[in-house]
């Protein structure tokens, strides 16, 4: 696909992220994976990519399909090709995320389309998005009061942040990343995960470092950047982090860059849904929210179903991996 293509879709869809874009479908074809693209006729977009998982074979559309859902034909004609290319790839089902709000109505539009919800979740469905129109000091002014007071006292402190896009610096956070994962119970991606993120976003994925005043190192954050969003999309940190404001200086500078770059809104990613101070994310949830954006509730995941004796299988898996990770 052309840019210019991409662009004309994200102007249609101002939604978008990077998970439905070109270059994510190059990081998958990088690694190995097969991906199919459609435009439904003109009418839409979407990159679908096939995982082989050991429990079954599937197909994945996160953040996805981009289509005005609220056209009913298009909707069913969408849903039908999607389960037509599903079939050709062999796949025990589909499960997707569209960029919908949770709201009732869109909960029962895909409920009538024959979507399940999914056992999983998938691309952060509950997050916070800070937008970026605003000016710095209505961004400062809506912080929480502890957010703002921790951004100064890390400028006070002497904190610097930097940003690096080259293949050392991918190699120096997945080390961190590892050890923060231990220290926090979530699983890593790969060092080739990451190196074929760098490669399909080029400059649009980078790596913010935060720093003491004498180069320790304290917080990372991979930004991934494509249409209108900016996303958190991974994070690290040493044990300074603890005792240092560096993550507050790290998500300020990137704020400031994204919106120096024209960029609508920054995506934080992920945090806990409300209620379940158990999940994963719940340590994170308050850091993140602090910066004061619109908490955001997207549909969860939905799966199609398209062979029910697979599907019932991944699902006594799936089921058994969501309690132990906590999600």
């Amino acid at each position: 696909m052309s840019e210019t293509k991409w662009e004309e879709i994200v102007r249609t869809f101002p939604e978008a992220n990077f998970l439905q874009s070109p270059e994510y479908k190059k990081m998958n074809e990088i690694l190995g994976q097969k991906v199919i693209e459609d435009d439904f006729d003109g009418a839409g977009y979407a990159v679908m990519t096939v995982r082989n998982a050991k429990r079954g074979r599937y197909l994945e559309i996160p953040c996805g399909p981009l289509i005005n859902w609220q056209n009913k034909s298009l909707r069913k004609k969408a849903i039908e090709k999607i389960a037509e290319v599903a079939k050709q790839e062999k796949c025990v089902f589909v499960r997707m995320r569209p960029q919908l709000r949770a709201t009732p109505e869109n909960l029962t539009l895909l409920e009538n389309l024959g979507l399940k919800k999914s056992p999983m979740h998938l691309a952060a469905e509950h997050t916070v998005i800070i937008d970026l129109t605003k000016t710095e000091d209505e961004l400062l002014a809506n912080m929480r009061r502890q957010t703002r007071y921790e951004v100064r006292q890390a400028l006070k402190q002497g904190i610097t942040v930097t940003s690096k896009n080259d293949e050392a610096i991918f190699d120096e956070f997945q080390k961190v990343q590892a050890e923060t994962a231990k220290r926090q119970n979530f699983v890593p991606p790969s060092l080739k995960t990451l190196l074929a993120e760098r490669e399909a976003f080029g400059e649009n994925s980078r790596i913010y470092i935060a720093e003491t005043a004498t180069g320790e190192k304290i917080a990372y954050g991979l930004i991934i950047k494509n249409g209108k969003e900016g996303d958190y999309y991974e994070a690290a940190s040493t044990d300074l982090n603890r005792k240092l404001p560096g993550a507050y200086a790290l998500l300020w500078q990137v704020i400031k860059d994204l919106k120096k770059e024209g960029y609508e809104r920054f995506n934080l990613w992920g945090i806990a849904p409300p209620g379940q101070p158990n999940h994963r994310y719940a340590g994170v949830t308050t850091f993140k929210t602090g910066f004061g954006g619109e908490v955001v509730e997207f549909v969860p995941a939905h799966d199609l179903i398209i062979s029910k004796v697979g599907y019932l299988k991944d699902l006594v898996v799936e089921k058994a991996r969501k309690k132990r990770r906590h999600l």
